[in-house]
């Protein structure tokens, strides 16, 4: 992809994609041993914030409170989804968003996907420069769909909009059909504690993703830990997804699949033989999020959404035994 968009321009198209958790006790966020089937999961618990989505929304309450809080984040769609957690600089709001974001963004999108790259990245350079403030703060991987995740992440009090950007079969994003829902994290501390984790994750752009290569079958807490952050190639930082795979997986082609500048990219449906179970979501450099979630026998794979995640070591696979 060769254009002559200047740096300020590749900076706000970086915000753009970086932009468009409990049964937590207090000692632990492991919950109960139960598979993340919807019919199987408990959905409605204490100390739990719960998102549902049906359709392209994020149902969930508009208030929340502040510090470590598990989010539940129950797909009831038919299609793939995650949440990105993303701060805004004080003032701005979800109309700003739709009367300054809305146009350019739409626009750009179109014609990144008519193939005319110079001129999208033209309709981008018409974003507003508070977009270059903007911050992530994690949220769920990607989750397929029938099923829940949980994760647990540390908030400020604030305004904040939770987004999907995966894409339609047409190519639209999520973020431009509606999935964006602002949310108010209040002075309110939840009193929670930092969950503990029996399985510890560091992602890097220099290390890629590391963890214990052994893991056991039933409940488990991971934590994440970002080592640090870049934008990558496609302008967006690195994340955590873990999926279940299937003897029909293709790994290249799930590799391919998770870089959403690939016309094929991130888009429904999703590979075959692949089952999105969570993960945290893009954060900041230091930062450290928590997801919780039931480990049948099988092949499993930790991947991030970037381009070419095999060669930056960003997909890991490992079994877990009867």
């Amino acid at each position: 992809m060769k254009t002559e968009t200047n740096p300020i321009t590749f900076k706000i198209i970086i915000k753009l994609f970086l932009s468009i958790s409990l049964v937590l006790s207090l000692q632990s966020c492991k919950s109960d041993k139960k598979q993340n089937k919807i019919e199987d999961s408990g959905f409605v618990k204490a100390h739990v914030i719960n998102i549902l989505t049906e359709n392209m929304d994020f149902q969930m309450s508009d208030t929340i409170p502040s510090g470590w809080n598990t989010f539940r984040y129950k797909n009831a769609s038919t299609q793939t989804h995650f949440f990105l957690i993303d701060k805004y600089p004080d003032g701005i709001t979800m109309q700003n968003v739709i009367d300054e974001v809305g146009p350019p963004f739409d626009n750009g999108m179109k014609l990144l996907n008519e193939g005319k790259t110079e001129e999208g990245f033209a309709e981008f350079g018409k974003l507003p420069a508070w977009f270059m403030e903007m911050k992530n703060l994690g949220g769920s991987g990607l989750i397929s769909p029938g099923l829940v995740s949980e994760t647990t992440v540390k908030l400020d009090p604030g305004y904040y909009i939770i987004e999907c950007y995966v894409k339609m079969s047409n190519g639209v994003f999520h973020t431009s059909m509606g999935m964006a829902k602002e949310v108010i994290v209040s002075e309110t501390n939840s009193g929670n504690a930092e969950p503990k984790a029996d399985t510890e994750i560091t992602i890097s752009s220099t290390d890629g993703i590391t963890c214990n290569d052994t893991i056991s079958k039933g409940q488990h807490c991971f934590s994440v830990f970002y080592k640090d952050q870049i934008a990558h190639e496609n302008f967006i930082g690195h994340d955590i997804n873990l999926a279940k795979l299937e003897e029909n997986a293709n790994l290249d082609e799930i590799n391919n699949w998770m870089d959403w500048s690939n016309p094929k990219g991130l888009i429904e449906p999703a590979p075959t033989g692949i089952t999105f179970l969570g993960g945290v979501n893009n954060m900041t450099e230091g930062q450290k999020g928590y997801f919780t979630v039931n480990l049948e026998p099988g092949r499993y794979i930790l991947i991030s959404e970037v381009p070419n995640p095999a060669s930056k070591n960003m997909l890991k696979t490992f079994v877990v035994p009867q």
